[in-house]
């Protein structure tokens, strides 16, 4: 929505058939909607084709080398890193369930290289790895999402801790949408905690500038074993957004609105 409103226009559900290149060096893409099947064209000057990635394991041979392997062609590993074929190991993007991201293929790769050579006993941590979306608004995100808690602890057992707020750069400047209108609400701070571990926090989420740096920062406290309380002790830096996460004071079960009307970005107005 903040993208939306900050003017781009996105054609979901889409898919692109085909590319055509123009005289005047133009591209005419073919769209098809997946609803109806209606097939139309458009013309534009640029085009930044971006469709993902898979495991490019194809050419390996891998059932020669009797190495398992999933349907998509990731291959199947054991918490150290090891295939079925006790001397062949597999790490990154073709480790089977692994997080697609590239510092997480560089540490485990170094944690194999000393496991291998320098008799270390260190395992690569898989869990509550940090990741972030670069989009014009950031989103990032450690560990659990609120559905994913849920469905490993159970409802029972999940606290959902949250504050929807505008950044103070915005919200002082008066950011405006191309409609005319203030933006809206543009960081979301949420933390998902398991009551029966006294409320440690398992999933960490936001939304907003400089997402990357601010969950970069928490990534410690939760890898450490954080709890809500322990958020709630720290001081906050003022005014920054990332010390929403020290004043989470409403609960989403509880019904109240826990979205800002002040303006002091994530923090509390002096």
């Amino acid at each position: 929505n903040l993208m939306k409103a900050q003017g781009i226009n996105f054609l979901m559900p889409h898919d692109v058939t085909k590319i055509e290149k123009l005289p005047n060096g133009q591209l005419n893409v073919h769209f098809v909607i997946v609803s109806t099947k209606e097939v139309y064209t458009k013309v534009y000057d640029t085009v930044l084709y971006a469709t993902g990635r898979g495991a490019d394991t194809a050419d390996l041979n891998l059932k020669a080398a009797g190495v398992n392997f999933s349907n998509r062609g990731t291959i199947l590993t054991d918490q150290n890193d090891r295939t079925n074929v006790p001397h062949i190991y597999a790490i990154g993007d073709v480790a089977h369930g692994r997080p697609e991201l590239t510092p997480v293929a560089v540490q485990a790769g170094e944690l194999l290289s000393q496991r291998l050579f320098s008799n270390s006993n260190t395992l690569m941590d898989y869990n509550l790895v940090p990741t972030t979306v670069f989009t014009p608004f950031e989103y990032g995100m450690i560990g659990l999402s609120e559905e994913d808690a849920i469905a490993k602890y159970g409802a029972d057992d999940i606290a959902v801790y949250l504050s929807e707020f505008t950044t103070l750069e915005i919200g002082a400047a008066h950011r405006l949408q191309v409609n005319g209108e203030d933006l809206p609400t543009n960081s979301l701070s949420k933390l998902v905690c398991r009551k029966s571990e006294g409320d440690k926090v398992v999933g960490f989420h936001f939304v907003g500038l400089n997402a990357g740096e601010i969950t970069q920062g928490f990534a410690l406290a939760l890898k450490l074993g954080a709890t809500k309380a322990q958020f709630d002790e720290v001081v906050g830096i003022h005014p920054t957004d990332a010390e929403s996460f020290m004043a989470l004071g409403i609960e989403k079960k509880s019904g109240e609105a826990w979205e800002s009307a002040g303006g002091c970005g994530g923090g509390k107005c002096g």
